[in-house]
């Protein structure tokens, strides 16, 4: 058995200086992969946060509607378009808060020689249509070499088609759902189911009429006329929308206000619409600017955020509730 130690010359033994080698060169090792794990851990984080800060930037850019040019980027002579998806009512694509801001850059832009404005909506807020349709007015007032048309997609129905009769002319699908010019409301009445299930109503109010179309209460016949007197009312406004946009193009008959809707095809003999056409149909051959130019205000990535999680969800189901006794034009 030998052992790692030398002689110095006067009897006395000193131990080999490269006995201890491979503990401090492992040591060594183990010092440097944890410096290199370290360094690689921070590496990431600096990635991820920085990967976090460009979501977030590009959510605010999308947002706020930022555009790399400004407001004053030259687009050359083009055709404006306005997109309404769904219901008209208080948010969304659809709504007054949404459509006009989006209607006045697209009515100042120097560039745009007409405005296109492309619906597919079953109707909905006679309010937010209503407001809708003074704006457009008003542009038209303001710009009046500068046409407003219509393109109807799938459908343009009821607080849609008040939309579309404000605009210079209509343009549809053979196939597509047009008109449907009425005014509804729609509620529930619990009463009998809660007598089955012995539930009493207990509901306080102050006025005699607060507990207007409550559906936990019997419907008195001062209240539903009362309520036929608000419909008609609105009825007759959509009506004057309709007359005051189309004009002498309209062919009327007795169903043509009464809620009925048709095809395109008949909506264009009964001059409801006008002809047939797309947007890029009608950019090329009546606009004669081919080259379209989206105005639409669209949702920013927090909103899509939030309805990926369902947040939208739960209020589509407040909004539900609350407005159940409202009138819509659907």
């Amino acid at each position: 058995m030998s052992e790692n130690i030398n002689n110095d010359g006067e009897g006395r033994f000193a131990a080999d200086p490269t006995a201890g080698n491979w503990e401090r060169e492992t040591l060594e090792k183990l010092v440097f992969a944890t410096i290199k794990e370290r360094r690689a851990a921070r590496r990431w984080s600096i990635f991820f946060r920085l990967a976090f800060l460009i979501v977030i930037i590009a959510g605010l850019w999308t947002y706020f509607d930022i555009s790399l040019g400004g407001d004053d980027e030259n687009l050359g002579r083009h055709t404006a378009l306005i997109e309404i998806n769904g219901e008209i009512e208080a948010e969304g694509s659809g709504a007054a808060d949404n459509v006009i801001p989006s209607l006045n850059k697209a009515f100042a832009d120097a560039g745009s020689a007409a405005v296109v404005l492309r619906i597919d909506s079953p109707g909905g807020s006679p309010v937010q249509a209503g407001i809708i349709v003074d704006e457009i007015r008003r542009l038209k007032r303001g710009y009046p070499d500068k046409p407003l048309y219509v393109v109807v997609d799938e459908i343009c129905a009821s607080g849609g088609y008040y939309i579309a009769a404000a605009a210079d002319r209509i343009y549809v699908n053979k196939a597509s759902i047009v008109g449907s010019v009425g005014v509804l409301m729609d509620s529930f009445g619990f009463t009998g189911t809660m007598e089955k299930l012995g539930v009493e109503r207990r509901l306080l109010t102050a006025g005699a009429n607060k507990g207007f179309l409550d559906p936990f209460s019997p419907q008195s016949d001062k209240h539903r006329a009362h309520a036929q007197e608000m419909l008609n009312e609105i009825h007759q406004q959509f009506i004057t929308v309709v007359r005051a946009g189309r004009g002498t193009r309209l062919k009327e008959t007795p169903d043509m206000f009464s809620g009925l809707y048709w095809t395109g095809a008949k909506a264009v003999d009964m001059g409801l619409a006008d002809g047939f056409g797309t947007v890029d149909t009608v950019a090329r051959d009546i606009v004669k600017a081919e080259d379209i130019v989206d105005y639409t205000a669209h949702e920013g990535l927090p909103e899509r955020v939030l309805k990926k999680f369902g947040a939208s969800v739960g209020e589509g189901a407040m909004k539900a509730m609350s407005r159940t006794t409202l009138p819509k034009l659907n």
